[in-house]
């Protein structure tokens, strides 16, 4: 299905929105009204956090190296690789992915890619959604089928976030959340 752009009567995209002093504005709660310094800093705040998760494992480092309960914990291992094996691959995937999310958002946003595009979009939902998985993770408490529940969730209101035009994103939120009722 091949649609058309809208287009207002006098020839300007019906995407943008003439403000108050006769600017040409993007319409509100748009990707484009983003200012890409803001979204430049939130890229690199969420470097710094997955680099920081990435070197200071949950539980912390086994300090002697001792032999417990038949296995062998080497001094500077990760605790949480030896008593959780799962969570901690899980938890260190999801570091590196991140990383590599936010990385690839700060370049882009480097060369001047814009805000709107499906690039800047995508690996900023990445790198979001890799880092709330690895919180989520790093709880202990939790059972890892759990964590990988909700952290689904938050991807699926995340595509819906980015994905979606904003006329469509409310009516889909409801569907979603509310499920889908006649009027």
């Amino acid at each position: 299905m091949d649609r058309q752009p809208r287009v207002h009567a006098n020839g300007e995209p019906a995407d943008l929105v003439t403000g108050n002093n006769g600017d040409v504005q993007p319409p509100p709660n748009s990707w484009v009204g983003n200012d890409s310094n803001t979204l430049l800093v939130v890229a690199t705040l969420i470097t710094t956090l997955t680099y920081q998760l990435g070197t200071n494992i949950p539980g912390g480092y086994w300090q002697d190296t001792v032999i417990k309960d038949g296995k062998l914990h080497q001094a500077g291992d990760p605790i949480m690789r030896d008593l959780h094996r799962p969570r901690y691959w899980v938890f260190m995937a999801a570091s590196w992915v991140g990383f590599a999310g936010s990385m690839l958002m700060t370049l882009s946003l480097l060369v001047r890619m814009p805000v709107n595009s499906r690039h800047v979009r995508w690996s900023f939902a990445v790198a979001y959604s890799s880092l709330v998985l690895t919180f989520i993770v790093s709880q202990p408490r939790t059972h890892l089928s759990v964590d990988i529940i909700v952290w689904a969730a938050v991807v699926a209101f995340l595509w819906v976030t980015v994905s979606l035009k904003p006329e469509h994103r409310m009516r889909a939120i409801q569907a979603l959340f509310c499920g889908a009722r006649e009027n």
